[in-house]
């Protein structure tokens, strides 16, 4: 299970980390965290040091009722940073965390190596022909609506059977497009509500149906910090306990803020499976 990550080939049958830089000021846990180039190298330094095999860059919150941001300001944020970080770390593997067509271009022409769409193509029409051209791997997110309206999007049918039937349909698209590296990332958190998110993860085998690597981001996030009556920032060991988890049921990246913690996972998972 190899993606091309620009003449590399990473194998994910061993479970990788990408760790998150989110250069926003209202992300739920770290937003308005980074507002030097100093703060931002010591990071993403760090982050590398501790395992990191991708670092995925965004300037757009995701989280629920996010503000809009204009495609020209999400490029202010993010392209410098991008080219920034390949002038410092030449073999990083940099992620773009973004569901334009018009940022995804621009951070690939910059060094990205990698597209993280949390719309699937969905919210950007020319965003699969895009990734067509650019011939990057290709992170598909389940999602319905926006960060704005995704909270009252929560009634399915059936949960599993509707995002593997998302998937289908997606992947169908990518699939007439000639692209060759797909990740599938089932949302936690977009659209789902606190017992919806569980629901999916104790399920969460279902998806190799798929037959993609599967991405999994509980890193911090409301199911965990709701449910232990807490904040994001009391948030780790509860998130270190999904992330274990989500690797016993298939995850082969891990998207988290804690890169450290989450190495510790992949490399007690990887030695418990040696036996």
């Amino acid at each position: 299970m190899n993606i091309n990550c620009n003449g590399q080939l990473i194998d994910l049958t061993t479970p990788k980390i990408m760790g998150v830089l989110n250069l926003t000021p209202d992300s739920f846990y770290d937003g308005g965290k980074y507002k030097d180039t100093a703060s931002i190298l010591k990071t993403v330094a760090t982050m590398l040091e501790q395992g990191a095999t991708f670092i995925d860059v965004g300037g757009y919150s995701s989280k629920p009722g996010a503000d809009f941001v204009s495609e020209f300001e999400e490029l202010n944020r993010v392209i410098g940073v991008v080219k920034l970080l390949i002038e410092e770390f030449p073999n990083c593997l940099i992620s773009i965390d973004t569901f334009r067509s018009k940022v995804a271009e621009a951070a690939v022409k910059q060094g990205a190596v990698m597209v993280n769409d949390i719309s699937a193509g969905i919210l950007d029409d020319n965003m699969i022909a895009t990734i067509s051209k650019l011939k990057v791997p290709y992170i598909m997110m389940h999602m319905r609506g926006t960060p704005q309206t995704m909270t009252q999007l929560t009634d399915y049918d059936h949960l599993i059977k509707d995002i593997i039937a998302y998937f289908g349909e997606r992947l169908q698209l990518t699939k007439l497009q000639g692209i060759a590296d797909i990740i599938i990332d089932p949302g936690f958190g977009f659209a789902k509500s606190i017992q919806q998110n569980f629901e999916l993860l104790s399920q969460l085998e279902l998806l190799q149906i798929v037959d993609k690597p599967i991405l999994v981001g509980v890193s911090r996030k409301s199911m965990i910090y709701k449910t232990l009556q807490t904040s994001p920032e009391h948030a780790l060991n509860g998130t270190t306990a999904l992330n274990m988890i989500a690797l016993e049921k298939g995850a082969n990246i891990l998207r988290v803020h804690d890169v450290k913690e989450a190495m510790e996972c992949v490399t007690l998972y990887n030695q418990l499976h040696k036996q």
